[in-house]
């Protein structure tokens, strides 16, 4: 009984959200859309020609941001364990990003060249068990890490999500040995209950 008056509550709040409301009538294909343009029309992150991974990319909201800001000379690879609609200029590869042998896909794709930026909206199928939730969801954002070390050039910078709670201090200051800053965004259209930030390195040492 509780669970289906939390459902109903939260469908109510889901079909009277602003940002729900305006990602259809302009086309975007999730709220999440509004997160990356306001980091983004803040920070300049996207910018013309560049090399873009989207890590967690389903349904597509930030790959149709960053694919507007980015094409028609710049490349964007977007990765999901779920399938995605296709996207006009957007290379996507289903799997999950912790098996090596998907991780090595999307190294391929990248045909050698290193990457200008890392957007990662990664989260893990929530149990509702706030420590194991909240281990998943470190574990996202340390494999993205991981990811920049390798593919991503110097000076490069990551986008990526966390929540406040268990290992957010010991992953920041992880971020912080590889990039010369790290800042904390909560865009507007972050749900304000939500434990939900991210984290934007920029100057990747």
């Amino acid at each position: 009984m509780k669970r289906n008056k939390k459902n109903k509550a939260w469908m109510m709040e889901h079909v009277t959200d602003t940002y729900v409301q305006r990602a259809k009538s302009e086309g975007w294909r999730s709220r999440a859309a509004f997160k990356l343009i306001e980091i983004d029309d803040n920070d300049k992150l996207l910018r013309p020609g560049m090399t873009v991974v989207d890590l967690g990319s389903t349904p597509g909201s930030w790959s149709q941001v960053a694919s507007k800001r980015i094409l028609p000379n710049g490349r964007l690879i977007a990765l999901d364990i779920l399938p995605m609609d296709s996207l006009n200029g957007v290379d996507f590869i289903q799997g999950d990003f912790r098996e090596d042998e998907v991780l090595r896909r999307l190294e391929e794709r990248l045909e050698g060249r290193q990457v200008d930026l890392v957007l990662s909206d990664m989260a893990p199928n929530m149990s509702g068990i706030e420590l194991v939730d909240q281990t998943r969801v470190m574990l996202l954002a340390e494999l993205s890490l991981e990811f920049c070390e390798k593919n991503l050039k110097p000076d490069g910078a990551m986008l990526v999500k966390v929540f406040q709670g268990l290992g957010y201090m010991e992953l920041r200051a992880a971020v912080l040995k590889m990039f010369k800053t790290v800042q904390v965004r909560k865009p507007a259209a972050s749900r304000g209950r939500s434990a939900e930030n991210f984290l934007l390195a920029q100057g990747k040492r």
